[in-house]
């Protein structure tokens, strides 16, 4: 099985934090989808795709039109198989009309970025939507038939406290959704928001934040699945899941990278040249094989961002020797668990994740 993941970077104006590829060049959104549908017909596949994501960007900004053409495409060349079909949007985007033709089209999971349900906050980040729009969008989308939602949720804000973060929690677990992600707002070079001069909140205030939001969303029946993933039993993301877990994926669009296992490739990060070498029956991308260090090392960071942790039987005997001998001081001061044969971040050892998987990183010492 697969992943598909289409990358459609339009959006109508942009957040002030956001380190994505995107544009607001919205009079090339036609010239792009044409040059998406035809990458797709380029990148047949005998896999089967048991996952959709249309994420950006803002999809939401694609027409009806445009969207139509995108799932008839998709449906040719991958067929219909699929189990879950995700599409992220705009809270402003969601129309009765927009949310009523996403069944049609097979979409049967939504991604919403709510950020935060303070309008002043939400200003701050230049987002378009006011915090009273994200309930009528979920009711919307509801009213539509979908029955699998997901907010994102930011924190850390300057001057935000741990009372407003509690109230937004308590918006959050209000909307009665089947999945979260909660990220600590980051300060990216070359976005906006670096170059305003704006600092990170301190180490402690983001430590308090994150495991409130443990607490809150876990006694509300949450799965803490990955580190900044909640879901009710039964929706974990499958799309999202799939990278965490060794599944090839496809990416299609400007920007977007896929991964077949021995290799990782990504396309040109540039609209226009994109769309260009698409139009030549090029590809404009760049590969990235793997041997088998780089690929440990990609399992390192990827799976012990989960609950399931890392599965050492899945490791050749040399890195696992390595592995469990660079774990055990982390074992020993708490931040890391086993469990059966999984390697697992501690609670305590979920806030300093990075830290941790930097050190069980392979490292040839002859380079």
């Amino acid at each position: 099985m697969a992943g598909l993941y289409l990358h459609i970077p339009f959006c109508k104006s942009r957040c002030i934090y956001c380190g994505f590829y995107s544009t607001v060049g919205l009079d090339l959104r036609q010239k792009y989808v044409n040059a998406v549908c035809k990458e797709m017909e380029m990148r047949r596949t005998e896999d089967a795709i048991k996952t959709i994501y249309l994420g950006g960007g803002t999809p939401s900004q694609l027409t009806g039109d445009q969207l139509r053409q995108l799932f008839y495409i998709i449906n040719k060349v991958y067929g219909d198989e699929t189990e879950e079909v995700t599409i992220e949007c705009n809270p402003d985007d969601v129309t009765v009309e927009f949310a009523e033709a996403l069944p049609r089209l097979t979409v049967n999971r939504v991604s919403m970025g709510a950020q935060t349900f303070d309008n002043k906050r939400l200003q701050f980040l230049h987002r378009r939507h006011n915090a009273e729009q994200v309930p009528i969008a979920v009711q919307r989308l509801r009213d539509a038939g979908i029955s699998n939602i997901s907010i994102d949720l930011m924190y850390g804000f300057p001057g935000e406290t741990q009372d407003d973060w509690q109230r937004d929690i308590d918006a959050a677990l209000a909307l009665d959704v089947e999945h979260l992600s909660a990220y600590c707002l980051m300060i990216e070079e070359g976005t906006p928001l670096h170059r305003m001069g704006i600092k990170s909140c301190d180490e402690e205030t983001e430590r308090t934040m994150y495991y409130a939001l443990i607490d809150r969303l876990t006694a509300a029946g949450y799965e803490h699945y990955e580190i900044s993933n909640f879901a009710k039993p039964g929706y974990r993301s499958r799309h999202n899941s799939s990278y965490w877990h060794d599944v090839p994926y496809i990416g299609l669009g400007a920007a977007a990278h896929s991964y077949d296992g021995k290799s990782r490739s990504w396309n040109v990060a540039d609209i226009k040249e994109y769309i260009a070498a698409i139009e030549r029956g090029e590809r404009p991308a760049e590969w990235e094989t793997f041997d088998e260090d780089t690929h440990y090392n990609d399992s390192i960071t990827v799976a012990l961002r989960t609950s399931d942790g890392l599965d050492l039987n899945t490791l050749s005997e040399r890195h696992r020797h390595y592995c469990l001998k660079e774990a055990q001081r982390f074992i020993d001061n708490g931040l890391l668990r086993m469990k059966g044969h999984h390697l697992i971040l501690t609670r305590k050892g979920l806030f300093v994740s990075d830290m941790v998987m930097s050190e069980l990183i392979y490292v040839d010492d002859d380079i």
